[in-house]
Order: structure tokens, then sequence, then C-alpha cells
């Protein structure tokens, strides 16, 4: 076998990887290109105040490690609702606005050793009022 053809044959799957390199790297169709996926990690702006569509005056706030639960007597109404939300320095007496969230029944805090009939967890509340 002549020389060059048998460093053909043993570099050859080098150069092989290096055509078929581009092929494989490619992303798939519907891809988002690095741009596009960058702007998708980036965080959504909090709605404004006034979307959000329940509000309250805060009766009581206990925090735990990640969360405050907050007591809340509903405007127009003489329900009272537990608000769980990422905790945040919230006082009793302010005026709150948050949105609709998960709802969990007979809900029981290990940190607090306490059930909670209900407490609706949120992402979104907004202090509209102080105390």
């Amino acid at each position: 076998m002549p020389r060059p053809f048998r460093k053909l044959c043993r570099y050859g799957w080098l150069l092989a990887a290096a055509f078929a390199l581009p092929l494989y790297a490619a992303p798939p169709a519907g891809h988002p290109t690095p741009a596009q996926a960058s702007d998708l990690l980036v965080p959504e702006k909090p709605p404004r105040a006034a979307d959000l569509p329940n509000e309250g005056k805060v009766l009581d706030v206990i925090h735990a490690n990640e969360f405050s639960y907050l007591e809340i007597a509903r405007k127009g109404s003489k329900e009272k609702q537990w608000v769980a939300i990422q905790k945040s320095e919230i006082k009793v007496g302010s005026t709150v606005r948050y949105e609709d969230g998960a709802t969990m029944s007979n809900f029981y805090s290990k940190l607090l050793k306490r059930t909670f009939p209900s407490v609706m967890f949120v992402d979104h509340l907004a202090v509209t009022g102080k105390p």
C-alpha cells in the first residue's frame, strides 16, 4: 500500500469528523437562537398593582424561613384568607392587592407546627396602603 494512502487511512477519521461536525453542531429545527434563549431567561415584569384582582387589609403576619403568611380581610367581604408569599416585610394594617394562586386546604407547616384551614400561595402581591 503506498505511503500517502496509509496516512490518509490513518487520519481519515479526523478528516471525516471535521466535515461531519457542522452537521451535528446545528440546532434542531425550531430551536431558539442564543439571543432568543437569552430573552426567554429574563424574568417577566411583575403585574401592576391595579391588575391584581384581590384586595384586602393585613390582619396578621407570620414569618417562616422562606415564606410570610398573611391573614387578610378581603375588601367588601367578611371573609378572611391566609396568603403565603415569598418572605417580605409587610406590616399589619397594610392594604395589599394580590393575584389568585394555588390554594391548599388544611395546610400543615412543620416549621410553625400549625395547620392553616386554607392557604393561597401567590407569586405577586403589592402593598397599596401603609398602616
